[in-house]
């Protein structure tokens, strides 16, 4: 029985395609930016228990009202406060873009 070509090239091609799949796959997660660099910075609120504590904190800290200042638009303040501009509208009937006074206050939830 003859041994054809195929039985050597074919692992050959195996390889090829292993490392090329390593390749793209690895050039695409560097690209991503929901990837985390190994090589980065740690992040100023830190990691494990204590960063979960704060970010916890601030959590129930949300505040109630705003108060207006002076140069504040609807869709600011929204961004600001970041709840979305169609509630902080609910939230408030009587509020006219037009006419924000600073000093006035506004529910946000």
């Amino acid at each position: 029985m003859a041994r054809g070509p195929a039985r050597f090239v074919a692992p050959l091609a195996l390889v090829a395609f292993g490392v090329a799949l390593f390749l793209v796959l690895s050039t695409a997660l560097k690209d991503d930016p929901g990837t985390v660099d190994k090589g980065a910075q740690p992040s100023s609120q830190g990691t494990g228990k204590n960063a979960k504590k704060k970010k916890a904190k601030k959590k129930k800290k949300a505040a109630k009202t705003y108060t207006v200042k002076a140069g504040d638009t609807p869709s600011g303040i929204a961004e600001k406060v970041d709840v979305p501009l169609d509630t902080l509208l609910q939230l408030n009937p009587d509020l006219d873009p037009q006419i924000l006074t600073p000093g006035q206050k506004l529910k946000l939830r």
